[in-house]
């Protein structure tokens, strides 16, 4: 695993100590899992493998910042919500938005307060239940989210420039599959 600041922790999981394709490149996953096997040559490192390098390249990418998001002064969380909205295409409540957002609804409650007076997003009450709002970009969020885009898919791309087209498809492909599941029964894993 990863410790906050995306090193490989030393009683963290790893990625990269077996055998085929694109395995023991000499990521710092593969030493994690070369020093746990050595303390530990009965048990089975392959979850290292995979969940080690998840967390070691989350905590990189989210190092990185988003340089375009970065630039026009928004945080990846804060783009999340105004993206939410944006391909969503209508009105969204605080608690849409967190499922939406996978965020809790403590962090999105600050998000849009910070998202509002920017004035890239404004609040309704309904006319129903004074409990509820609802939230939608104004012009100048959806304007916002428009213009970054482009630029950040090129960034995003950029980041991956590494992996061909091949293998960047059986890539997504298998962390799809690999979220899906996750998706589907992490809860009954938590107990």
């Amino acid at each position: 695993m990863t410790g906050g600041d995306g090193r490989a922790a030393a009683g963290g999981a790893g990625a990269a100590g077996g055998t085929g394709p694109g395995r023991g490149r000499g990521d710092t996953v593969a030493a994690v899992v070369r020093q746990w096997r050595a303390v530990h040559p009965d048990l089975d490192t392959g979850p290292m493998e995979v969940i080690g390098r998840i967390n070691r390249c989350a905590a990189l990418l989210q190092q990185a910042e988003d340089a375009p998001l970065r630039r026009a002064g928004l945080t990846r969380p804060e783009f999340d919500l105004l993206g939410a909205l944006r391909r969503t295409g209508h009105e969204l409540t605080p608690s849409e938005l967190a499922r939406e957002t996978f965020s809790s609804g403590a962090a999105v409650t600050k998000r849009l307060k910070q998202l509002t007076e920017r004035g890239l997003v404004e609040r309704r009450g309904d006319t129903r239940d004074r409990r509820v709002a609802h939230v939608r970009l104004t012009d100048a969020g959806r304007d916002l989210v428009d213009g970054i885009l482009p630029a950040q898919l090129a960034y995003e791309t950029a980041v991956l420039s590494g992996l061909d087209g091949p293998a960047l498809g059986e890539l997504a492909a298998l962390l799809g599959e690999l979220l899906g599941q996750l998706e589907g029964r992490l809860g009954t894993l938590r107990a």
